[in-house]
């Protein structure tokens, strides 16, 4: 049996209450919001290209989020040590080089760094700061984190609606 990305059911953008809840809320809409563009998709369909000359794929995408999960609210919000899933010192845009990937694997690894990524955060206040790690050294604070990633996904989501119409169609929310 062809293994296709799982359906998934959208909780809907939260429309009232504190900071924390509106932020966490929009994240996982947002996050959910990636998974719908992929839903039912077969791997090859998931590894189809926008339009050339670009390599964007939704795969490519779900890959460079996890790690963007994990480098924003692991390695440095919370300062942990992380083993990227697809970087590295050689191949820094691994995660968009899909050709040989497994998209089953690929997705529960995004699932598993949205998961360490909650966990990473949990607890800590928004006011928390920290030094990102590298030669920049700039200074955020979660908060920032929180509005980065919604804005990073929200992004994405735009290209990944783009490329989901391109593969069959499908289009909106």
């Amino acid at each position: 049996m062809t293994w296709r990305a799982p359906e998934i059911n959208r909780t809907p953008e939260p429309y009232v209450g504190d900071e924390r809840t509106l932020l966490e809320g929009w994240l996982d809409y947002h996050r959910q919001t990636l998974l719908l563009k992929c839903a039912g998709l077969t791997a090859e369909q998931l590894k189809t290209p926008s339009v050339a000359p670009s390599g964007l794929t939704l795969l490519g995408l779900v890959r460079h989020l996890a790690e963007v999960e994990a480098w924003w609210f692991r390695e440095n919000a919370a300062g942990e040590t992380v083993d990227y899933p697809y970087f590295t010192e050689e191949n820094p845009d691994a995660d968009h080089d899909v050709r040989d990937a497994d998209p089953e694997a690929d997705f529960a690894t995004f699932h598993r760094q949205v998961e360490l990524a909650r966990a990473a955060a949990a607890g800590r206040s928004l006011d928390q700061t920290f030094v990102e790690v590298g030669p920049k050294k700039r200074t955020f604070n979660l908060r920032w984190v929180y509005l980065h990633m919604i804005e990073e996904y929200a992004r994405h989501n735009g290209h990944a609606d783009l490329i989901r119409e391109r593969i069959d169609g499908a289009t909106g929310e």
